[in-house]
């Protein structure tokens, strides 16, 4: 397509990250110098508030460059975030939600697009894509990565994987610690985010190749999970220390497909009589307090592993700005329909990488997975090639400025 000269607008959609907004941050300093854009709109509460004409001038709010700066460090989602599904192209009502889309287009002369999310907001990409496509409307549409859950393909990661996953290995670092004081026999479970790809579990045990400490065993989703083998493995990690450490993912499965925490049935019923339910973390924990009867806790970490700046990776942070620039400039060559791609490279055997891009419709509801090779063969550990693939990613402090012990955010 040919370069085209007119307005951006940007939203974020999905879960939020500490990573998020330095991608945001990226995209508007592109666009701050791109010649070819005039004014950048940002969109509140992604398509949702698109829908409604909730856009706020990103021009004017970042005139003056420290706001930026701030921004970069600021957790979750500046603009607010949505998970809305746009409907098939062609689907019965379709057309009213895509033409109105279109209006709001042409009534700020929107020429390029900025979607920052995961694969749900790859999804809208693809779709929108696919409908201005069709019409007499020329815009550059362009995919703008950020999951934790680290399962988005044909990229090496995603930008807020690496502080997440600094969180949970250094969590997981403090975890075992607080754990070891006592010779008292226990057993601590740890949930962990990842319904489908275990990418954020296989990271808590990143302190084995540094320091030798990780978790005593790591179960993902990529393998059916055992509960007799699991016991099994409990029973010998007891044998041989007090203190076991467990690190599990909220979407194992059992091999007939049921989430454990559906499948574990340990007779327990509220006052009134109601079979309790629970995430997998406390299913498993009532299971071992009933089968091996020793002292059991689970620790669910929740959205607190989603948005921790304080201890956000600074080559998350780096890699996060990076794509958000890449893209507006990708965009301003006239590439359109495309998601933008961190590439993993080695120079001189250290780390290092660059910013590519790949056809978002190869991408959107397709989920990368960890790979075999990364899980031990019994399934119960990530390897140590696993570890050092991931190490790379955690490097780095990229702290927020404080004032009085508070961390400085921005708010638009």
């Amino acid at each position: 397509m040919k370069k085209l000269y007119g307005n951006a607008i940007v939203g974020q959609s999905g879960g939020p990250t500490a990573a998020i907004n330095a991608t945001l941050a990226g995209v508007i300093r592109g666009a701050l110098a791109s010649d070819a854009i005039k004014t950048l709109y940002g969109m509140r509460n992604g398509v949702e508030g698109l829908l409604k004409e909730n856009i706020v001038n990103l021009s004017e709010i970042f005139a003056d460059e420290g706001k930026i700066d701030i921004l970069e460090h600021t957790p979750a989602a500046a603009l607010g975030s949505c998970r809305k599904k746009l409907p098939a192209v062609g689907a019965d009502g379709a057309e009213q939600t895509y033409a109105a889309l279109l209006a709001i287009f042409k009534k700020y002369d929107i020429r390029y697009f900025f979607y920052i999310g995961g694969n749900d907001s790859m999804d809208t990409v693809a779709k929108l894509s696919e409908y201005t496509k069709g019409h007499d409307y020329e815009m550059c549409i362009m995919g703008v990565p950020k999951t934790i859950d680290n399962d988005l393909v044909l990229t090496d990661h995603t930008p807020g994987f690496g502080s997440a996953a600094k969180y949970i290995a250094v969590t997981m670092q403090e975890i075992i610690r607080d754990c070891a004081v006592y010779t008292t026999k226990a057993v601590t479970i740890v949930e962990i985010m990842g319904r489908d790809a275990g990418w954020l579990t296989a990271a808590s045990a990143i302190g084995r190749v540094v320091n030798g400490i990780a978790p005593d065993y790591v179960y993902l989703p990529e393998r059916d999970f055992d509960m007799d083998a699991f016991f099994e493995d409990v029973n010998a990690a007891l044998e041989r220390h007090p203190n076991v450490v467990i690190a599990v993912s909220e979407g194992v499965r059992f091999a007939d497909g049921r989430y454990v925490c559906e499948g574990v049935d340990v007779g327990t019923t509220d006052v009134f009589g109601h079979k309790q339910l629970s995430g997998t973390g406390k299913a498993l924990e009532l299971a071992v307090r009933a089968k091996l009867g020793c002292k059991v806790r689970s620790v669910e970490l929740n959205i607190s592993q989603r948005c921790a700046a304080h201890i956000a990776s600074a080559q998350d942070i780096a890699e996060s700005v990076a794509v958000g620039k890449a893209a507006v400039a990708a965009a301003s060559e006239g590439v359109t329909r495309e998601m933008m791609t961190i590439v993993r490279e080695n120079k001189c055997g250290e780390y290092a990488f660059s910013v590519g891009h790949a056809d978002v419709s190869e991408i959107a509801n397709k989920i990368k997975h960890v790979y075999p090779e990364f899980i031990n063969e019994r399934g119960n550990d990530v390897t140590d090639e696993c570890c050092r693939y991931l190490l790379p990613l955690i490097k780095g402090e990229a702290m927020p400025t404080y004032t009085d012990g508070i961390p400085n955010f921005f708010v638009i």
